[in-house]
């Protein structure tokens, strides 16, 4: 029997779970093994190091010169052994104020970590002193003083703008005369001090600026020289990166005029009476509302522009490329609509904010798109602040993302978190914007990461897909496409080259289109194979084509929109994990994921090219008898400060589910699935400092464990508890069997898995716990987060494809008796 009609809402539990207290295991934890040192010898190349870096800071100091260079103090650059990098967080002090600014990672594996320490000039003693002690002092063990942090320094240095530069080491200005753009990445509370700076030695600074928790982001015109003059005698930097956040994407063909065909279709299109609650606000080049299918939708209030000197309109320098993500945000590839003879009811708003420039010199200047997409957003939200709404962009950087955070992925970061907007955002993932051919495909896509920010944790990362492989044009006979059907599309960005602790991207892929090639000529796009949308000259022609990621991306807002238009109230949290639990393989992808044969590393690098697959909405909203799903909407308390001391975990949620085990030990031995899908915003701390556990990103995680058919309630609440702690010390931790990604779906903050297995084996697993990790609210409690909660969302979906039951039922039944049993 195969699934029956979707035609059943999902059933939605509000705050289901039971908090339980956090019960630390007992273990013997044993310290590292330290590096084997010469002592004496040691010291003392190191105490000549500090102490010729000191005397260096020291004649520094008093060559300022200028008034605004007010703090008396320095930064010292250390060298520590890839191996060594627990060291780092030892390096500050918060009572001496020396704060670790700036790591430096070593390219490969091992060689040398550089971390950089700013030291005031009242402790420029400091490390002298701790040397001195390890030389001649010993501990009542009987070992060297400090021996934990001084026999891990290899050397150190004075520091200089090039120690405090943690982007590619390729981006350094070669020539120190010559004025660049940097990111400077301040010291906390520091922005007015570098301005006043930045004033007294001429330096360009562009208007945006970006807050997070612990730094300030600004841009800067100057040369490595004048850098180097700040870092020497300020304490304003913690690292500089290059500015390099200027847009970038594909820009697509034109189409066919039939005006016939638009006046058609406008006359079939019929706005709801509650579109107003729901919006699209594309980030983009504007669009032109005066397209008769764009109109309906689109008000003149919701109109936006950051920069009144460019208009909000769309113009020729962006090939209207944000009326053409328009026309697909509202009505998918236009060839279906014009097709047909329904009415086309739309059901939510339409905003546009132009956040792009004029094609003129201000083009290439580069800015803070975190900031102007935070300012962007706000603009939309201040005209109408009771929508919920799905911001979607497909603008990204010309510089490929590495996985790490940069200011425009953590700014969208921050603003997912901000939990009293109903916002979910949505990026492109990026185009590969090289020459393709048949050879290039998936090759040329697994080797090209993502552009920024789609490396962002809480938005949703569209690539492509495509199934469009028909090329019919006469023009264009004898081609074929690059892509067979249900495959990555050939432009589409994956993250198959990150390391595994970054999040798992794209999240989702949808329709971006295909190339068409010769046999002899690299691929191009044609538009049999792309997507038929608004063109931003109404006036002149009615439809041009868009593809790649730019359209995926404005066809995963529609899904999003209608997700939230037909479940009003929904957390953008549990919004984002319908989309991904709704997604599926396509066949060909499935076919990759079989061809693994459950090789994990395999596995991993098929899940970075394609995400969880192609989302479906009728999955997204509705259940069957055989398979339904659960949506679960909850908080956790993760953390709790005992008295003045450090911070330790706090609860985590058991989740009872009402089962179906009747009906499941009815089925015995016929297969069935689950699907539980974990989803919550993080609070980003970015910036590159070693990403110890002092350092992490994430403010908290949380993990999902699942009870097997074996243990009882209480051993699965030690397993949660022990698997806490093993994920805090870096220790394997057991995630049951029969799970298809295991422990590589707790990257990110989003995470999603499988299991399979018998019937009368699920029967049994009925409970779910949720328990937190370790980040930046538990590891910094002088931030006072420590004390706030964690919403999540949690979606379970059981299926029992082969069967003639109806668990959908049953769960009914026994929701309904619990609730007259509350009563």
């Amino acid at each position: 029997m195969a699934t029956g009609p979707r035609d059943r809402p999902h059933f939605l539990l509000r705050d289901n779970g039971a908090a339980e207290p956090y019960r630390r295991p007992n273990r013997k934890i044993d310290p590292p093994a330290l590096p084997q040192r010469n002592r004496q010898a040691h010291a003392q190349a190191l105490a000549l190091a500090v102490g010729g870096a000191v005397a260096a800071a020291e004649q520094q100091l008093a060559e300022t010169g200028v008034t605004a260079f007010e703090t008396r103090g320095f930064y010292l650059e250390f060298d520590l052994p890839a191996s060594e990098g627990a060291a780092i967080d030892q390096l500050a002090n918060r009572q001496q104020k020396m704060e670790v600014v700036a790591v430096r990672e070593p390219e490969g594996d091992g060689g040398i970590v550089k971390a950089s320490v700013f030291v005031p000039e009242r402790a420029k003693n400091y490390f002298l002193n701790k040397i001195e002690q390890y030389r001649s002092t010993d501990t009542d063990k009987g070992r060297p003083r400090n021996e934990p942090l001084i026999s891990r320094i290899e050397t150190a240095q004075l520091a200089s703008a090039r120690s405090l530069f943690t982007d590619d080491a390729a981006l350094f200005p070669p020539d120190q005369q010559l004025a660049v753009w940097w990111e400077i990445w301040l010291r906390e509370g520091r922005r007015e001090k570098f301005e006043a700076i930045a004033a007294a030695l001429e330096i360009e600074l562009r208007q945006h600026a970006i807050r997070f928790p612990e730094r300030e982001v600004v841009l800067a015109l100057a040369s490595t020289v004048t850098m180097d003059r700040v870092v020497a005698r300020s304490d304003t930097i913690a690292e500089l990166r290059r500015a390099k956040d200027t847009p970038a994407f594909f820009k697509g063909l034109g189409g066919a005029e039939q005006r016939a065909w638009t006046d058609d279709l406008a006359g079939r299109v019929q706005v709801s009476q509650t579109a107003g609650d729901v919006a699209i606000c594309l980030l983009d080049s504007g669009v032109r509302r005066t397209h008769p299918l764009i109109e309906p939708v689109l008000s003149i209030d919701d109109w936006h522009t950051i920069n009144p000197a460019w208009g909000a309109d769309d113009t020729p320098a962006w090939q209207g490329h944000g009326t053409r993500m328009a026309g697909v945000a509202l009505y998918n590839d236009l060839i279906d609509p014009l097709a047909s003879e329904d009415a086309v009811e739309l059901q939510y708003r339409l905003e546009s904010v132009r956040i792009l420039p004029p094609g003129d010199a201000d083009e290439n200047r580069p800015d803070l798109y975190g900031a102007i997409t935070g300012e962007a957003i706000a603009r939309a939200e201040i005209q109408a602040p009771h929508r919920s709404r799905v911001v979607a962009t497909a603008i990204t950087s010309t510089a490929p993302s590495r996985g790490r955070a940069s200011s425009w992925s953590a700014s969208i970061d921050q603003l997912c978190f901000e939990t009293d907007a109903q916002r979910l955002i949505l990026i492109a993932a990026g185009n590969i914007r090289v020459d393709l051919s048949p050879a290039d495909h998936l090759v040329r896509n697994d080797i090209e990461p993502l552009d920024d920010p789609a490396q962002a944790w809480n938005a949703i990362t569209v690539g492509a897909f495509t199934n469009k492989v028909d090329v019919i044009d006469a023009p264009f006979a004898g081609y074929a496409p690059i892509a067979p059907a249900g495959e990555l599309s050939p432009a589409s960005r994956t993250s198959v080259t990150w390391d595994r602790q970054w999040p798992v991207k794209p999240d989702i892929v949808m329709e971006g289109g295909n190339l068409a090639h010769d046999g002899v000529n690299p691929g191009e796009p044609i538009d049999d194979l792309r997507i038929l949308t608004t063109h931003f000259r109404p006036e002149n022609r009615y439809f041009s084509t868009i593809g790649d990621t730019s359209s995926a991306t404005a066809q995963a807002a529609k899904l999003a929109a209608e997700i939230m238009v037909s479940r009003p109230g929904l957390w953008p949290e549990t919004v984002r994990a319908l989309l991904v639990h709704s997604a599926e393989w396509t066949p060909a992808m499935a076919a990759r994921v079989t061809a693994c044969h459950g090789n994990k590393t395999q596995l991993q690098s098929i899940l970075r090219r394609y995400g969880y697959g192609v989302p479906n909405l009728g999955r997204a909203l509705l259940s069957a008898n055989n398979d339904l799903t659960l949506m679960i909407e909850d908080d956790i308390r993760p953390f709790q400060r005992e008295g003045s001391g450090s911070v330790k975990m706090r609860d985590m949620k058991l989740h009872l589910l009402p089962w179906p085990k009747d009906n499941l030990l009815a089925l015995g031995a016929e297969p069935v699935e689950v699907r539980v899908t974990l989803s919550y915003f993080i609070e980003p701390n970015p910036g590159e400092r070693g990403w110890t556990r002092r350092h992490r990103y994430a403010s908290h995680g949380l993990r999902f464990q699942m009870k097997t058919a074996t243990e009882s309630v209480d051993e699965f609440r030690a397993r949660i508890n022990q698997a806490a702690r093993n994920e805090e010390e870096g220790t394997p931790v057991n995630v049951g069997e029969s799970w298809l990604l295991g422990t590589f779906r707790d990257s990110g903050s989003l995470h999603s898995d499988f299991w399979r297995g018998t019937a009368a084996d699920l029967a049994e697993r009925d409970a779910i716990g949720i328990y937190p990790v370790g980040g930046w609210w538990k590891e910094k409690p002088y931030l006072d987060r420590y004390n706030e909660k964690a919403r999540y969302s949690l979606i379970v979906t059981i299926r029992a494809p082969g069967a003639a039951v109806d668990l959908y039922a049953a769960v009914e039944t026994i929701l309904k008796t619990e609730i007259v049993a509350q009563v």
